[in-house]
């Protein structure tokens, strides 16, 4: 038997103080992706308006290599930080064919 006591995680105030500061973090990383979407959704409005395509791969090229040294840089796993930009760019492209069609 250990002699560790464990505390219920309900009772634990370090536990809270590590739970109050991921919730703040999620906050701030939902409102962080609303305003790029809604960037991101005037963008594919003016692409629609100028006929651009929704696409630009040598912009999401760019971003990822950007992003991926930003990822090295703050000890970020890169591939995490290039899936999690993948799925953005591709809700964006999705966004901008919507805008397309009208």
């Amino acid at each position: 038997m250990s002699d560790t006591t464990h505390t219920n995680p309900v009772e634990d105030s370090q536990l809270a103080a590590f739970r109050k500061s991921i919730d703040n973090i999620d906050a701030a990383i939902i409102h962080m992706l609303a305003e790029r979407f809604r960037i991101t959704q005037a963008v594919g409005e003016y692409k629609a308006k100028v006929t651009l395509p929704p696409a630009d791969p040598a912009r999401e090229a760019k971003q990822i290599e950007r992003l991926r040294k930003l990822s090295e840089e703050a000890d970020l796993d890169p591939e995490f930080s290039e899936k999690f930009l993948r799925f953005i760019i591709d809700e964006v492209i999705r966004h901008h064919e919507k805008a397309r069609r009208g």
